[in-house]
């Protein structure tokens, strides 16, 4: 499947990526392989195939819920690095 230029550097700057001519060309000709694979996987035939998560038959372990006793809220001051009116207080990491 072809790509554009136009469409590879709209795809950058949507991610925020700053791309010269060579990683332009680069990426236009990695999407195109990675979209005619994705074409050719489209074609083939899978109806009647039982969709499936794992394919070694692998499931989660769940346990049952259990309502337990929680921690006094002193215990838990204690323990707590910054534990202010009922709450944990932790840095601002997100500006």
């Amino acid at each position: 499947m072809a790509i554009t230029e136009e469409t590879v550097k709209k795809v950058a700057k949507l991610s925020c990526l700053e791309l010269n001519e060579e990683e332009l060309h680069k990426m236009k000709q990695q999407i195109s392989d990675i979209l005619d694979y994705v074409e050719q996987l489209s074609k083939i035939p899978t109806e009647g195939v039982k969709p499936t998560s794992h394919v070694h038959g692998v499931t989660n372990a769940f346990r049952d819920d259990v309502v337990k006793e929680s921690l006094p809220v002193e215990k838990v001051q204690k323990i707590a690095p910054d534990f202010r009116s009922g709450s944990f207080c932790v840095p601002k990491i997100i500006g």
